[in-house]
C-alpha cells in the first residue's frame, strides 16, 4: 500500500488510512508493525524501523537468534504456574523482560515515553528511559505516579554541566542505575530516516535540549542531526567522574559492549556494576556483531563477567523463544526496543502492555515446553548453539586468529 510522505509537525499523527484492527485481534509481537503502519507518518516510520547503512547488523542480531535451537527435556511436572519475577539491577520485577530506551517517543504517540511508563508501571516492568526522551524524567515518572523501576539511558553531553543536570534529575525521581551509551560515540547512518525531510523547530527532546532538526544537506535523519551535542571523546578515564554523581544505591551500567576485551575491562574498572550487550539495535555500526554471539563470546572467553557484573542484552528479540534463549545463555535481563515502539504507535499504552504481556505468555509457554518451571533452572544446556559456534572468538583480546598486524607503510 502507497503511502503519501508527511512532513508536517513530527509530534501530530496523520488521519488513519484506514481503522486499525482491534487490539484483541493482536496475537504476535509480528502483528504489531502493520497495526502502526496505518496511522504513523513516514518519518515515524522510518525512525523506528531504520538502521545502519545496509541493515545487515539489524538483520543479524533477529536472525542470529534463529540458528540458535532448543533442547526440550520432556516428562516434566509443568502444570503450576510458572513464576516470571526477578531482579534487575537489583530492582524487584514482575519479568526478566525491560523496555531499552528508545528516543523521540512523542513521534510515535503524543503520550511518548509517558504512556511506555504507564504500561510498564501496571506490569511492573523495568523501563529504560533516553536522554533524548520527549519528556523530562519528571513528567515521565513523579508527574505520573508510577512504580515500576526505571533507569536512565545517559548520552554523555559535550557540555558536562548539561549531564551532570540530567543525572541529578534522575536521582531526585528515583532512578535506579544509569546506564551510559558506550556504542554511539558519534551517530550512525541511517539511510532510510536521512531520506525522508522532517518539519524543524518544534522541542522534541528536553532534556538533550534539542529540536527536531531541518535537513543539513546530508539528509535529515533525527538521530544524527540532533545528537550533535554528544561527547565523542568521553572515553574509560570518565567512568570515575561519572560513578561520582550517583549515590551509592543508583548503579552504573555501560550500554554498548560488544566484546569480551570491553567487558573485562569494565568489570576491572571496579565502578561499572553491570553491561548491556547491545550494539544500538544495528543503528551505530553496521557488520557489527550480533548480540547473541557476544552474550556466547563472553561464556567462552570470560566467564567471571557474569559472576561479577550484572549482564542484560538487547536486539533482535521479537519471541518468547529468544528471550528463554538469552537468559539461557546467561542475561539477567531481556530488552525490547522497536518493538515497544510499534506497539505505542499504534495503540498507545493498551498496546505496549500487550506487546510485553505477548512476550511474557510465549516465555512461560516456552519455558514449560522445554521442562522448566522457574527462571532459576535455565541453563545453558537448554540451546544448542553449535550452528554458530565457529563464529564465536575463542580469547579475549583484539588479535586476530592468523592474520599478523604489518609496519604501517604510510
Amino acid at each position: 500500500m502507497s503511502r503519501k510522505v508527511v512532513t508536517s509537525e513530527l509530534s501530530q499523527h496523520t488521519s488513519p488510512a484506514s481503522k486499525p484492527p482491534s487490539l484483541s485481534t493482536l496475537i504476535s509481537p509480528h502483528d504489531f508493525p502493520p497495526a502502526a503502519l496505518l496511522s504513523l507518518p513516514q518519518k515515524a516510520i522510518a525512525f523506528i524501523s531504520s538502521a545502519a547503512t545496509d541493515c545487515l547488523t539489524h538483520s543479524a542480531n533477529s536472525s542470529l537468534y534463529n540458528q540458535l535451537t532448543l533442547r526440550p527435556r520432556i516428562l516434566v511436572n509443568v502444570s503450576h504456574p510458572t513464576p516470571l519475577e526477578t531482579t534487575i539491577l537489583a530492582c524487584p520485577v514482575s519479568s526478566p523482560i525491560f523496555v531499552s530506551p528508545t528516543s523521540l517517543g512523542r513521534i510515535i504517540h503524543p503520550d511518548g515515553e509517558k504512556a511506555i511508563a504507564l504500561a510498564c508501571s501496571k506490569l511492573d516492568v523495568a523501563q529504560t528511559i533516553s536522554t533524548s526522551a520527549s519528556f523530562t524524567l519528571s513528567e515521565i515518572l513523579s508527574g505520573q505516579k508510577t512504580t515500576h523501576p526505571a533507569f536512565l539511558q545517559l548520552y554523555v553531553d559535550k557540555n558536562r554541566d548539561n549531564s551532570e543536570r540530567i543525572v541529578r534529575e534522575a536521582v531526585r525521581n528515583g532512578v535506579k542505575a544509569v546506564m551510559v551509551t558506550v556504542d554511539a560515540p558519534v551517530p550512525g547512518k541511517r539511510e532510510a530516516d536521512e531520506r525522508i525531510p522532517a518539519a524543524g523547530g518544534e522541542m522534541l527532546a528536553p532534556m538533550a535540549g534539542t529540536a527536531v532538526p531541518v535537513s543539513d544537506g546530508k539528509g535529515a535523519a533525527l538521530g544524527r542531526v540532533m545528537g550533535g551535542y554528544i561527547d565523542s571523546s568521553f572515553s574509560w578515564d570518565d567512568l570515575d567522574w561519572v560513578k561520582g554523581l550517583l549515590p551509592n544505591n543508583v548503579k552504573l551500567v555501560l550500554k554498548g559492549v560488544q566484546t569480551a576485551a570491553d567487558a573485562v575491562r569494565a568489570m576491572e574498572t571496579g565502578v561499572v556494576d553491570g553491561i548491556v550487550v547491545s550494539n544500538h539495535g544495528g543503528r551505530s555500526l553496521d557488520t557489527a556483531t550480533g548480540t547473541i554471539l557476544v552474550l556466547l563470546e563472553l561464556q567462552r572467553c570470560c566467564p567471571g563477567v557474569f559472576e561479577s557484573m550484572e549482564v542484560l542484552i538487547d536486539g533482535g528479540v521479537r519471541r518468547g523463544t529468544d528471550v528463554f534463549k538469552a537468559l539461557c545463555l546467561g542475561a539477567r535481563g531481556v530488552g525490547i526496543g522497536r518493538g515497544v515502539l510499534w506497539a505505542l504507535g499504534g495503540y498507545g499504552r493498551e498496546g505496549v502492555e500487550r506487546y510485553v504481556e505477548i512476550l511474557n505468555d510465549e516465555l512461560v509457554t516456552t519455558m514449560k515446553m522445554c521442562g522448566v518451571t522457574s527462571l532459576k533452572e535455565l541453563h545453558p544446556g537448554l540451546v544448542n548453539t553449535r550452528a554458530v559456534d565457529h563464529l564465536v572468538p575463542d580469547k579475549v583480546g583484539e588479535e586476530h586468529p592468523y592474520a599478523k598486524r604489518r609496519k604501517s607503510r604510510l
